[in-house]
């Protein structure tokens, strides 16, 4: 059984863990505002971008004209999966969420003959995922040096896909990141980034659109912009997700503290009483003695 003394610094100690994760949890609800808006923010831009996309690849669709970004290599026996992860930890099962996500899409294609790789964002997701495939982890971007990152960390990362792409480095490029629900839910999603897929789009939604100087053009200069706002509407996600996340599991972790301190104080009192009542009782029994 713990003495006084130790117990007494059991719930101190916890006491110092409750104080660490509540300014934790409210740090993390703080930055929740202000990244939830963000993220939302970003999503009307990417749908109209993509409903552009649509009309634009509905007039390309199955020319050979069409640009590279769009009608791909002609194979897709290379997959590259875009795992986007945090830089910190301390967020509940996000990551692992995430990891287990871009696993199952990797045995997936491993499963069905494909040859598969990694590019991976965010450091919490690489070592996991290097433990598991060695040597299909080799590429990656490291954004721990920002602190918050934006569209240029995006801007770099599509640049760097596009140029993997256009070397003949992988046929087929999936993003796999997190989706921001509420502070409770983060869903970690699989798309298509590379070669970018053609929208649907309702019939005769644009009929009497003309684009000049055509769609061609239009296009060589858009789809690069469309891959960076993926990936940027995927980090701004994953800060969402993250401070989501966070917030959670600081406040699990913050309530879970309080009832050990309970805990712990309850059987600190049984004990200081017990050595009380020993004493008086040697007390007494001396007394009787003399």
């Amino acid at each position: 059984m713990a003495s006084l003394k130790e117990l007494k610094g059991r719930i101190n100690s916890v006491k110092s863990t409750q104080k660490i994760t509540k300014a934790k949890q409210m740090v993390a609800a703080a930055k929740l505002r202000k990244a939830q808006s963000a993220a939302e923010a970003a999503r009307p831009y990417a749908s109209r971008l993509a409903a552009v996309m649509a009309s634009l690849a509905g007039k390309v669709a199955g020319q050979d004209s069409a640009p590279l970004l769009m009608r791909g290599t002609g194979s897709d026996q290379r997959h590259l999966l875009v795992v986007v992860n945090t830089d910190k930890g301390l967020c509940g099962g996000l990551n692992s969420n995430i990891v287990k996500e871009a696993k199952l899409q990797a045995r997936a294609l491993e499963a069905a003959g494909k040859q598969v790789g990694f590019y991976l964002v965010g450091k919490k997701g690489r070592a996991p995922i290097r433990r598991d495939f060695p040597a299909a982890a080799a590429a990656g971007y490291d954004t721990s040096m920002v602190r918050t990152p934006g569209f240029d960390e995006a801007s770099a990362i599509a640049h760097e896909l596009i140029a993997m792409f256009e070397a003949g480095k992988f046929d087929v490029a999936h993003l796999v990141s997190p989706v921001f629900k509420n502070a409770l839910t983060q869903e970690p999603v699989t798309q298509q980034l590379i070669p970018v897929p053609a929208p649907v789009v309702a019939a005769g939604g644009d009929a009497v659109v003309e684009y000049e100087p055509g769609e061609e053009e239009i296009l060589e200069a858009l789809l690069p912009r469309y891959v960076t706002t993926q990936v940027f509407g995927a980090l701004l996600e994953r800060e969402a997700s993250e401070q989501g996340a966070s917030m959670t599991a600081m406040d699990n972790a913050t309530r879970n503290a309080g009832e050990l301190i309970q805990k712990l104080t309850i059987q600190y009192n049984r004990s200081r009483q017990a050595a009380i009542t020993t004493e008086l009782i040697e007390i007494i029994a001396g007394a009787e003695a003399l």
